[in-house]
């Protein structure tokens, strides 16, 4: 789905075009964030499990949760996390247990195979962390601006969430 619809025209120099221009820069590097993953794991012959699994590893990382917290921590954006979660138990990515108190709640963590995938997404994160600093892609001052000016967006969208004006 194309974010630019019948109020992307007008002033070119506003602020509307502007943002149609971010939104449609993050819809397109997320897409590319789960391509550059899915790269990598062709790369190194890892077939078995696709990017947004992989990135739902790398963000779990050494916790343990439920399902429920997945979404509310921020470690998991789709809608389909149940399906995710149960793909990599039976794939062997991921341990779960059953609440002793409330057995409706299961708790998953990493396998040892799930905390290899974990670590293949942290190397390519850190390589290309190196790499966006040192060809001077962006710099520290660069990339808070960038995480403080999409912290206030997030913010933003979370009200409109909350309060609908």
């Amino acid at each position: 789905m194309s974010i630019h619809g019948p109020f992307s025209g007008g002033n070119e120099a506003g602020f509307m075009p502007q943002y149609l221009d971010a939104l449609s820069m993050v819809e397109r590097l997320h897409r590319l964030l789960l391509d550059v993953i899915k790269d990598e794991f062709e790369r190194l012959g890892v077939l078995e499990i696709n990017a947004v699994q992989a990135l739902l590893l790398f963000n779990i990382g050494d916790n343990e949760v439920t399902a429920g917290e997945l979404k509310s921590r921020g470690y998991y954006q789709g809608s389909n996390v149940s399906y995710n979660l149960k793909k990599l138990v039976d794939m062997g990515f991921m341990h779960h247990q059953r609440s002793e108190i409330d057995r409706r709640s299961v708790r998953v963590r990493l396998t040892e195979k799930g905390r290899y995938i974990r670590d293949v997404v942290a190397e390519l994160f850190e390589r290309h962390a190196k790499g966006l600093e040192e060809r001077k892609v962006l710099s520290l001052d660069g990339i808070e601006e960038i995480n403080s000016s999409l912290k206030r967006v997030e913010r933003y969208w979370s009200d409109q969430i909350r309060y609908i004006y």
